[in-house]
């Protein structure tokens, strides 16, 4: 940690130690907010974890904090807090600032595609742009009728694949994952979005426990993270677990085995969309014959291609290396 965030976190800290004062300054809802950006704008947090707004950052935080739902009516924000209220608001918003927490492990809670998700500190806080494609079923790169079966490879918190089964009802939904505590949170979501009968929950390293089974969607968001990043980390990712960002120093260790497999697992007329983040130019260098698809983005994101099954199999020799 720098120097300067020392000195940053240091006169954010002194604040926090002068409850009584803060509650007898401060009254509503709205001031409690206030207040949150504030202070974490001084203390220069990172967000990225599900939020880009301060704003809605310091909303979450506080109803959370005072046991109101996040879409409770905009005029609860003139209601007076009590004392223990206040108290709850200023001990989690220290946590967010001094700890360096990301918002979702703090209110157990992560949004995709608006869908709301249990997420803990054994997996990732939903965040991928791939989630816009799940928005748009995938077209115009598939046609929605004729999906039956989907892989979700890497699955963490079963956000992507839940949500793939929310825009592909009649197909059948399978998530796979090496950590065992991942999927233990992903059950909790197969559960929270009564989808059991639909999405099911495999533990296997990538490919290894999927042997004939073949899918017309395989999306993964697998870690992607090189070494020189990984070193560079701004501490929320810290509370996120190694084993689903750390891929080697180029980022591609487990990225170079989902190519290699992908075509025997993928049905005539599929497509593969895999995110590899800040790794998409080593992946280029890696292997320059193949035809990847830079998809974009209209709320931001970078690093996801796109392979057909076509293409795939006309690369295969390259793609096994």
């Amino acid at each position: 940690m720098s120097h300067t965030l020392d000195v940053v976190e240091g006169s954010v800290s002194e604040q926090f130690m002068h409850v009584d004062e803060l509650c007898d300054d401060l009254y509503t809802v709205r001031d409690f907010i206030r207040w949150a950006i504030s202070r974490c704008n001084q203390a220069e947090i990172f967000q990225g974890h599900g939020y880009d707004d301060l704003w809605d950052e310091a909303v979450a935080l506080v109803l959370y904090a005072v046991n109101l739902p996040w879409d409770t009516d905009p005029r609860v924000q003139d209601g007076r807090l009590t004392r223990a209220e206040k108290r709850n608001v200023i001990e989690l918003l220290k946590r967010r600032i001094t700890e360096r927490i990301p918002t979702a492990y703090l209110t157990g809670v992560g949004w995709f595609v608006g869908l709301p998700f249990k997420v803990d500190e054994r997996v990732l806080i939903p965040r991928s742009p791939i989630g816009e494609l799940i928005e748009q079923q995938f077209q115009p790169w598939i046609e929605p009728g004729g999906v039956n079966a989907v892989l979700d490879m890497c699955t963490g918190s079963g956000c992507i694949g839940i949500a793939c089964a929310a825009a592909f009802p009649e197909a059948v939904v399978e998530c796979t994952d090496i950590s065992h505590d991942a999927l233990a949170v992903a059950e909790k979501n197969v559960a929270l979005h009564s989808m059991d009968e639909q999405v099911h929950l495999i533990y296997s390293d990538l490919f290894d426990a999927l042997d004939g089974r073949r899918y017309d969607i395989i999306v993964s968001n697998p870690p992607y993270v090189d070494a020189l990043d990984m070193a560079s980390l701004p501490d929320e990712y810290r509370h996120e677990p190694e084993l689903a960002l750390e891929a080697g120093d180029d980022g591609l260790d487990l990225v170079r085995k989902i190519l290699s497999d992908l075509s025997r697992h993928l049905n005539p007329g599929g497509i593969a969309v895999i995110e590899v983040g800040n790794s998409w130019e080593a992946l280029e260098e890696a292997y320059p014959g193949v035809p990847f698809t830079w998809l974009e983005f209209e709320r931001g994101g970078h690093g996801v291609f796109l392979l057909t099954k076509d293409q795939i199999d006309h690369h295969q020799a390259e793609l096994v290396g």
